[in-house]
């Protein structure tokens, strides 16, 4: 097995994880979780998202916390937001964001329920968002990569030509996100298979367990060269239009395995368990989390 020495996390629990809680999470709790995620080392933190209150409500606030959070932390960790729209990317850059997330699906359905908008449309804006980004990265989240509630497994042809049209726009990178959680280590190294030889230093995956597969998926990418991905805190969200598709990937479960096979992360493990108590405390939740399930068991005993 080729294993790399570091990889890095991006922490995407303020945003992915935040926005499927149907009870409304205060704005000074949502700055004092991503508090105790910057005290656990991460280098970027994706800590809202700049799409319609309709579509989620949760992230409302999400100039509020941003402002909060850059004013706080200028440069202490990249501040990462998701946007689906120019609109919303446009106000998270003059609010000083980092880095933009900008969703496009790899399916023209989805994109459409997604977004509202077609896969072309979305690439306009796409173009018309690295035109004005100055300082700032654009990350090309390319949605339904591996499977689509809409068409099911997804040909890799899609996700190329997704891919190619995003870097071409003026993309620096690109997440490929498993929606759904319904893929496996084999179709993962198909796709980046096809991928990495082209754009194998651009790539961040982004991994859901709705099935248990998703360490076997990481295990799959590190062994093909990948070292970014993105996790969420206590395996909280995943994705909010299908039923079931959850969970993301647990930060601290991704963060014990590769500490366990001496990869370096530069997070705080211990730190990122106790933040993980804050966020079940302040947001009246069980994480689903390896480590934190075994913690409850040990204390039950």
């Amino acid at each position: 097995m080729k294993l790399p020495q570091a990889v890095e996390v991006t922490e995407v629990g303020p945003r992915d994880g935040f926005q499927n809680l149907q009870t409304r999470i205060q704005t000074e709790d949502k700055l004092c979780i991503i508090d105790g995620l910057a005290e656990c080392g991460f280098k970027k933190i994706e800590v809202t998202s700049f799409v319609h209150p309709k579509a989620s409500p949760q992230m409302d606030d999400a100039a509020e916390v941003l402002r909060a959070i850059k004013n706080k932390y200028p440069s202490r960790f990249k501040c990462t937001i998701l946007a689906s729209t120019l609109s919303g990317a446009q106000l998270a850059l003059d609010l000083g964001a980092d880095e933009i997330a900008f969703v496009i699906s790899a399916s023209d359905p989805h994109n459409l329920e997604n977004t509202k908008n077609t896969v072309e449309q979305s690439l306009y804006a796409l173009a018309s968002l690295c035109k004005i980004k100055g300082k700032a990265l654009v990350r090309l989240a390319i949605a339904t990569a591996f499977s689509c509630p809409f068409i099911g497994v997804m040909p890799s042809k899609n996700v190329m030509r997704l891919l190619e049209a995003g870097m071409t726009a003026g993309a620096d990178e690109v997440a490929l996100a498993d929606t759904l959680g319904t893929a496996n280590p084999l179709q993962v190294e198909s796709l980046l298979d096809l991928l990495i030889p082209h754009y194998g230093n651009n790539i961040v995956l982004h991994l859901h367990d709705t099935y248990g597969m998703g360490m076997a998926n990481v295990i799959t990418c590190l062994n093909m060269g990948i070292t970014r991905f993105e996790a969420s805190v206590g395996g909280l969200g995943g994705y909010q239009f299908a039923p079931g598709a959850a969970v993301n990937i647990a930060t601290e479960d991704l963060i014990n395995m590769l500490h366990m096979m001496n990869i370096y992360t530069g997070i705080d493990n211990d730190k990122l368990i106790s933040t993980c108590q804050t966020v079940e405390r302040l947001l009246k939740v069980t994480l689903p989390g390896h480590i934190l399930r075994s913690k409850r068991t040990a204390m039950i005993k």
